[in-house]
Formats: C-alpha cells, sequence, structure tokens
C-alpha cells in the first residue's frame, strides 16, 4: 500500500517538473540567429522536446537549463545541479586559465560531495 502512494507521488512530481520545464522553455526569447526558436520545438502535449539540432542541444544545456530548472527542484538540489552546471560551462570555454584548474578540481570535488 505504502509503495503505491511513493510511486504516485513521485509520478506526479516528475510530471509537474516537466511541465514546468516545457512551459519555461516555450517562453524563451532569443535573438534571431542565436538558435533555433526553441518555442516551436516544445511538445507541451507529449512535455518533450523535438528536432532539436545539436547547437540546440548545446544552448539547453549551457544557457536554458539553469532557468528553467529553477521553479522544479528544491534549493539544495537546484543548487547543486546549478554550480556543476557552472563547473561545465568553465570547463568547456574556448580559453583556459590555467591558474583556475585547482580552484575548478575543489570545485568539483565539493559539488559531487
Amino acid at each position: 500500500m505504502g509503495k503505491n502512494i511513493l510511486a504516485s507521488s513521485l509520478s506526479y512530481f516528475v510530471q509537474k517538473g516537466q511541465i514546468s520545464f516545457c512551459q519555461c522553455l516555450r517562453r524563451v526569447k532569443v535573438p534571431q540567429g542565436y538558435s533555433s526558436n526553441i518555442k516551436n520545438l516544445v511538445q507541451l502535449k507529449e512535455l518533450k522536446l523535438v528536432g532539436l539540432k545539436s547547437h540546440d542541444c548545446h544552448m539547453l544545456m549551457q544557457q536554458w537549463l539553469a532557468v528553467a530548472i529553477r521553479d522544479i527542484f528544491p534549493n539544495k538540489v537546484r543548487l547543486a545541479i546549478t554550480r556543476l552546471w557552472f563547473f561545465f560551462n568553465a570547463i568547456c570555454s574556448k580559453v583556459l586559465d590555467p591558474v583556475k584548474f585547482d580552484d575548478l578540481e575543489n570545485e568539483a570535488t565539493i559539488i559531487l560531495c
């Protein structure tokens, strides 16, 4: 009996999170030529993204993810994901500063613990 309640609560939370995530992405506006119009790639009825190209996936992971998760997760989870997002942005940048490698390594250790 208890497992059914937990499973239905979890599925409600996941669906609510998917709805919030997709609605947030539907409201994103970007300059022309910056990326695809993400609004046209979001299907609210099916709660999924379709037709993403590699650049769109890159933009989703590097720019829009931190904005889209702010209403979905509790503060501690959101903070961990955001810190991980900043870490990946730092190591994926075009110019890497070797002086900051130690700081990035320490930050990664803190995030994962």
